[in-house]
């Protein structure tokens, strides 16, 4: 079942606004899977998104460590990057369950290289580039 769908309108300098309302529109749901092609912004986006959440360290992307983890005051977030994945299984070999289903935000970068393994409720962010600084960003909470 998908729900209605929020369009927003980005250029970079608005990026934090735009994480702002991301995060309050998501309704108490901490489960975010990040879809847009190689450079869209969404590494840049969700490093707004953990900023907006409190965390004030840098946010690299986990592209060699498949997951980095930061603190906050309600948890942790973990934000993955999937994309060097070549199967499922290295997903359950590195205990992808704990993260996710451990109540805490987990941002999901690349996760069409686990689709199978991707909880029942998420919140959907798919971006667009519409210009060299301009990016579409569509939101949409996935119930399956």
């Amino acid at each position: 079942m998908k729900n209605p769908k929020t369009v927003i309108q980005s250029l970079l300098p608005d990026l934090p606004a735009s994480a702002r309302q991301i995060i309050s529109q998501a309704g108490g749901n901490k489960i975010f899977v990040f879809y847009g092609e190689m450079g869209a912004g969404k590494t840049t986006l969700i490093k707004e998104l953990c900023a907006a959440l409190g965390i004030e360290e840098a946010v690299t992307s986990p592209t060699f460590s498949i997951v980095n983890e930061y603190n906050i005051n309600s948890g942790k977030v973990f934000h993955f990057d999937f994309y060097r994945l070549k199967t499922e299984s290295e997903a359950l070999d590195m205990g992808y369950e704990e993260y996710f289903y451990s109540g805490n935000y987990c941002f999901i970068e690349w996760p069409d290289k686990i689709p199978n393994l991707l909880p029942e409720n998420f919140i959907c962010v798919s971006i667009k580039v519409v210009g060299n600084d301009s990016r579409e960003i569509t939101i949409e909470n996935i119930s399956l």
